[in-house]
């Protein structure tokens, strides 16, 4: 495929920087809505976490997916695709009226985001030259850091003074216009027959996690009976069955070499955990700090803003400490104070005074950023370059299930503390509290997977002094 040579702040990382800033947004925006949502809907607050999830749960599907579909079809077609998907599903939401029509609309978001995500920086990397690489993948990665940040406050604003509808219609006007310039500024490149699709290994994926999602859920809503434990049980099946498949097929939807470098496994086995634990913060503190301390969803916004502050406030040192210190002390060390950050926050009450409580998320949000740029970072030291595109799908698609497991976790914790509280009582603080410290425990566990690591990994990168791009260190 012929490569254009785009100059210095093209347009065309700047459009795909916008679509990734839609879908990033809409993956926080919510969370500080949920309860006037459950109301609106007539259910329970911790039941709305299925409308976060299934998002989150829909991308991890489709990533694997997306670069196939991409090269078969073009990339322009799916971008476009995408956006128009993500622009309609955006309008389902704001119509919907119950949490079911309200999950399958944020379903049909996830897909579309899917394609967004690994399409556009696609498009970016086959459309723009070298010496202008690192600025694009810059351009491109920034959303992901800025959404998450006024996600929460944005949308604690507009509930506040609006209605939770106008989260989504903003979307639309959005859309249109990122619709218009990707048919002006993407390269209208025709499809190319290659690589079979791994339909079997897309459908065991596919099923395995939705299985495991829908399973946790019907613990979440206290269905009582065998439905739950089978449906957890047969996604585990199946994840056994997609390993096996991935092992024997030549070209398996999730390649799985890559887990015999160590250095690589311990980002998927450990870091997943990781995730899994900072992956329930944004939903559980927005709560805590309206159901327990009765703060509005714009107030609770604001406090939780302090952790994505904390975030992106540590990204300018983290190259600086990577390459001074090695890569096991710091994920040890690092990962230490943030689980300690985690099982902190089972201390936090109304009376503890508003600074104190910034300052704590503030520290917290430092730490995850560290722990993420250093698992992205490590990831990728030690995996040859035949193996750096499978060894990157399996990776994002890690990260992103992960990440939908917190949440569910997350709820499943709430639920585990209400059965220490009389039957029929309202979530209480100490429900919040209990949830934090079993999220910890996540949070330690994922840390202590890094004492495996070898002193010296990640030394190559560190001799070298490479710079630590975005793109490898972004936490999308």
């Amino acid at each position: 495929m012929r490569k254009l040579s785009l100059p210095p702040g093209s347009a065309l990382p700047l459009l795909v920087a916008g679509a990734f800033f839609m879908e990033n947004l809409d993956a926080t925006v919510i969370v500080t809505a949920l309860p006037q949502m459950a109301q609106a809907f007539g259910v329970h607050p911790v039941d709305m976490n299925i409308g976060v999830s299934a998002y989150i749960l829909t991308l991890t599907v489709f990533i694997p997916a997306s670069g196939w579909i991409a090269n078969r079809f073009g990339t322009r077609k799916v971008f476009s695709l995408a956006i128009v998907l993500f622009t309609l599903a955006s309008i389902l939401c704001s119509m919907s009226t119950s949490l079911g029509t309200f999950t399958a609309a944020r379903m049909l978001q996830g897909f579309s985001g899917a394609l967004m995500v690994p399409v556009g920086r696609l498009v970016v990397l086959k459309n723009t030259a070298k010496p202008d690489l690192i600025r694009a993948i810059a351009t491109i990665t920034w959303p992901g850091l800025v959404a998450p940040i006024i996600g929460p406050p944005l949308g604690g604003f507009i509930t506040t003074f609006a209605s939770w509808h106008w989260i989504f219609i903003l979307n639309v006007p959005l859309g249109f216009i990122a619709l218009y310039f990707s048919q002006k500024l993407i390269p209208a490149f025709t499809g190319e027959k290659g690589v079979p699709f791994d339909l079997t290994g897309f459908v065991l994926t596919g099923a395995a996690c939705l299985g495991l999602m829908f399973g946790l859920d019907l613990f979440n809503q206290q269905r009582g009976g065998w439905l739950p434990a089978v449906c957890i049980a047969a996604s585990l099946m199946l994840g056994a069955l997609t390993v096996r498949h991935s092992l024997r097929t030549p070209y398996p939807l999730l390649p799985l070499v890559a887990l015999k470098i160590k250095s690589y496994a311990v980002t998927i086995y450990g870091g997943s955990l990781f995730r899994m634990a900072i992956g329930a913060l944004p939903f559980l503190l927005p709560l805590m700090f309206q159901l327990g301390y009765g703060m509005s969803a714009f107030n609770a916004g604001l406090l939780v803003l302090a952790v994505f502050a904390g975030n992106l406030a540590m990204k300018p040192f983290t190259s600086a400490i990577l390459h001074r210190y090695r890569f096991r002390s710091i994920m040890l060390i690092n990962g230490l104070l943030n689980s300690a950050t985690i099982f902190a926050c089972a201390l936090l009450t109304p009376e503890v005074p508003t600074v104190l409580t910034l300052l704590l998320l503030f520290a917290s949000g430092m730490t995850r950023s560290m722990q993420f740029t250093a698992l992205n970072t490590l990831a990728f030291s030690q995996v040859p370059g035949e193996q750096m595109s499978g060894a990157n799908t399996l990776f994002n698609t890690a990260q992103q299930l992960s990440t939908g497991l917190g949440i569910a976790i997350g709820a499943l914790s709430l639920r585990i503390a209400d059965h220490f509280q009389p039957a029929g009582a309202s979530i209480q603080l100490g429900n919040f509290h209990l949830a934090f410290i079993i999220i910890g425990l996540f949070s330690l566990a994922g840390t202590l997977d890094s004492l495996a690591l070898s002193p010296t990994a990640g030394d190559e990168i560190r001799r070298k002094k490479t710079r630590v791009t975005p793109s490898v260190s972004s936490e999308k």
